[in-house]
């Protein structure tokens, strides 16, 4: 931590937005993970699922670190008004894969940052993918590699899946777990981050 500047703490347990937080320099003092309910609400659409989840982090976390500046994010993958959440198991991640063969859909990434003074700055990104048409072989040896598990939409665009992506209009690193403009941005607006 440089001096004058708050400890940053990172409301996330995923190993993929602290990479990507390392590619722009920026190291958390602090990985707190935070526990809350990621049901959505009756009629929730996904848009607005992810920015409600990431201001939750980010105020869970920031209540259990005084004095800190709080990162949170909330990606969710969309169809329509159909929300993807993190499959429960293989044939649910099958289904996942099915439905967004060969067809368009939206990642949702809410971030959010929270001052030591508690004021609350955030951004939503939208970014929208279309998979080209998935063979059942390409499901079936998709599924086999384990790369769904724990990943929103079932599939993770850091890995096999990337080959699936037919067009991407909008943030990559978004697809990832945490859009590395908006949240420099962000941290950059609150003077934690050199412009």
């Amino acid at each position: 931590m440089s001096p004058g500047k708050p400890p940053l703490v990172l409301a996330s347990a995923s190993p993929r937005r602290l990479d990507l937080l390392a590619r722009i320099g920026v190291v958390p003092d602090r990985v707190l993970p935070t526990d809350v309910d990621e049901t959505p609400l009756k009629a929730e659409l996904p848009r607005p699922l992810a920015g409600r989840l990431a201001a939750l982090k980010a105020a869970a976390a920031a209540a259990a670190s005084p004095g800190a500046l709080v990162l949170a994010a909330d990606t969710v993958v969309g169809v329509g008004r159909r929300i993807l959440g993190k499959p429960a198991d293989a044939a649910e991640a099958r289904r996942f894969l099915a439905l967004l063969s060969g067809r368009r859909h939206h990642v949702y990434t809410g971030v959010v940052v929270v001052t030591p003074e508690g004021r609350s700055l955030s951004r939503l990104v939208d970014t929208i993918l279309t998979f080209q048409r998935l063979t059942e072989q390409q499901i079936d040896d998709y599924l086999a590699g384990g790369e769904w598990q724990g990943k929103a939409g079932g599939y993770a665009i850091q890995g096999k899946a990337e080959v699936f992506v037919r067009f991407l209009s909008g943030s990559h690193s978004s697809v990832v777990g945490l859009p590395l403009f908006e949240t420099a941005q962000l941290l950059r607006g609150v003077g934690w981050l050199r412009p």
